[in-house]
């Protein structure tokens, strides 16, 4: 058996996630199907992680197995022709047979967007919000999480995590425009985790939580005292990083 990972790209706005669902279309079933059907076999895919309904990728990574040796570029393309408009196969790489797209992760990288002025060309791939922010304030916090360990606060409660524990090596805000981003990345996230970082900067950002009470937020290690979740259809996974040693055909 030979081991493959494959680079994608979808638009959430579609989508209840990347995870298999009982009742309700996910990118990973899509993707599975589309496998199947040009593989002419069963393939099931292990993702790098989840993104939850709504969320977008610029690049998301699962692995497969199979066991003949692909045509790498011809798959992709076939793929392609198979694939719903909003999901695009990038490309597919042989890895080490023990490669694990999400165990080996190094980091994972997000970006949250937000437009400031109404566009409906932007509806599903922005946060549309208006007022002014103190982006000064929220970098200053951006800082704070770099300097932070547990993030049980901004966690979804009901989640299957052994720890809380996440080290964020990345986090800013920059503006172009009248579009923000928010730039994060870290070893791994807990569930929520980045729109609850946002949506609590954001609080500090007009002033309605102070640096001070992020303090007392992230050592209460309670949900109930950070900032609302932003929408999901702001939010991009990025980038997954993983150690060059694994593909067995080098990457470009």
């Amino acid at each position: 058996m030979a081991r493959y990972f494959i680079e994608l790209a979808y638009k959430g706005t579609n989508y209840h996630g990347w995870q298999i669902q009982k009742n309700a279309t996910s990118v990973q079933q899509l993707v599975n199907r589309a496998l199947s059907l040009k593989l002419g076999e069963t393939v099931e895919t292990i993702g790098s992680g989840r993104t939850d309904k709504g969320v977008h990728a610029l690049q998301q990574f699962a692995h497969f197995d199979f066991n003949k040796q692909l045509k790498e570029k011809h798959l992709v393309f076939q793929l392609n022709r198979v694939l719903p408009k909003d999901i695009a196969a990038k490309n597919i790489y042989e890895v080490d047979p023990e490669a694990h797209a999400r165990f080996d992760a190094e980091s994972r990288s997000y970006i949250y967007k937000i437009n400031c002025i109404k566009d409906p060309f932007l509806i599903d791939t922005f946060y549309y919000r208006r007022g002014d922010l103190d982006l000064d304030l929220m970098n200053q916090a951006a800082e704070i999480f770099k300097k932070t360990v547990d993030f049980e606060s901004f966690s979804k409660v009901k989640t299957d995590v052994n720890h809380f524990r996440c080290f964020i090596s990345l986090s800013k805000w920059i503006q172009h425009d009248n579009m923000l981003y928010y730039y994060v990345t870290a070893d791994r996230f807990l569930r929520g985790m980045v729109r609850t970082l946002v949506g609590t900067m954001l609080d500090i950002g007009t002033g309605k939580t102070s640096l001070q009470d992020l303090g007392m937020i992230i050592s209460s290690q309670d949900r109930k005292k950070a900032g609302r979740a932003v929408p999901a259809h702001g939010l991009y996974l990025s980038e997954v990083k993983y150690p060059s040693s694994i593909y067995i055909k080098r990457k470009p």
